[in-house]
């Protein structure tokens, strides 16, 4: 029999339990994949304890890689032993086979393995998105980017500084500003014993920056508003310390008629060839060598709960891979 994580009820990560699944054949549309590397990433959290609320029972997970063991009817692009990876899927990921629609599936180009790909796609995906649609970075700009030594954070700062933008980035510790600075970022500053927003002054020399990726939210969303300069975006993509409270649209006026977005790669990825565009522009980053990506912890996919509770405590940085 085939293993998955799944819930039955939200809460922490002892909800995660390791149980036997039914796989079945594909049906119409559909490719059964047997996994060999499962990326971990925080938006896991939020479906598992309920902020991002899922049918229950749930599997859990919508980023891997592994290779086609079957296609079902209509599935003209995909064949058996093809190797394969997503970032964009239902929910069910963390499971040693499972089916899922074809047009979400992207096939492996030569010189991406396995765990580079479940490390990357949802992480590299959403950087995609963010900058070059959501906010189109360009030479000169200088950019804010919080949790600097994230999974998005270090795909980010690396693509953004190939682009030719300087990168400033927040992070929580020394060790982390140490990763940061060396995967883009100029300049890094320590949130945990610095002011964010008074040394995105000085760096600036009082221009502020006319983008901030926040993925922290509760904590840094507010502060986010009053590093940018009049007409910039704040990009919230995640929220690692909370909800933020309703928002005050009168702030956007008086803070510089300032344009905020809440943006989702399942928005952006919805239709299948702007999926494939996505994709391409970043395996060719990744090919090219302007974009490392590094697996910094893996943890065996039943240790799935171990894994939840690391990246909870701050106890990771970079991409996690559950190996299957």
């Amino acid at each position: 029999m085939t293993h998955a994580i799944r819930f039955h009820k939200t809460g922490g990560p002892e909800v995660l339990v390791w149980e036997e699944v039914n796989v079945g054949k594909p049906g119409q549309g559909e490719a059964r994949i047997r996994h060999t590397a499962v990326g971990l990433n925080f938006v896991d959290i939020y479906n598992r304890s309920g902020v991002y609320p899922a049918p229950l029972p749930s599997g859990l997970g919508s980023e891997a890689a592994g290779v086609v063991e079957e296609v079902g009817p209509g599935v003209t692009d995909l064949k058996p032993g093809d190797r394969v990876a997503y970032g964009a899927s239902p929910l069910g990921a963390y499971s040693e086979a499972r089916l899922i629609p074809a047009d979400r599936l992207l096939k492996l180009p030569d010189g991406v393995d396995d765990k580079t790909a479940a490390a990357m796609m949802l992480k590299g995906l959403t950087t995609q998105y963010l900058i070059r649609q959501t906010y189109r970075v360009k030479a000169g700009d200088t950019i804010l980017l919080h949790a600097a030594a994230g999974g998005v954070g270090l795909i980010l700062s690396q693509w953004a500084k190939h682009l030719g933008a300087t990168v400033i980035g927040t992070v929580s510790s020394d060790e982390k500003a140490k990763l940061a600075r060396a995967h883009g970022c100029d300049h890094v500053i320590i949130y945990t014993r610095e002011d964010f927003v008074k040394r995105v002054d000085e760096i600036t020399g009082g221009k502020k920056v006319p983008v901030v990726y926040d993925s922290v939210g509760k904590d840094t969303f507010l502060k986010s508003l009053d590093c940018l300069a009049p007409l910039g975006v704040a990009a919230l993509f995640g929220a690692s310390s909370g909800a933020v409270e309703p928002l005050n649209l009168g702030l956007l006026a008086q803070k510089g008629s300032l344009y905020v977005t809440r943006p989702t790669l399942f928005t952006y990825a919805a239709k299948r060839e702007n999926l494939v565009a996505m994709a391409n522009e970043l395996f060719d980053v990744i090919k090219s060598g302007a974009v490392k990506i590094e697996v910094h912890q893996t943890y065996a996919l039943k240790d799935a709960a171990k894994a939840h509770a690391d990246l909870a405590a701050r106890k990771t940085t970079g991409s996690t891979v559950l190996t299957v």
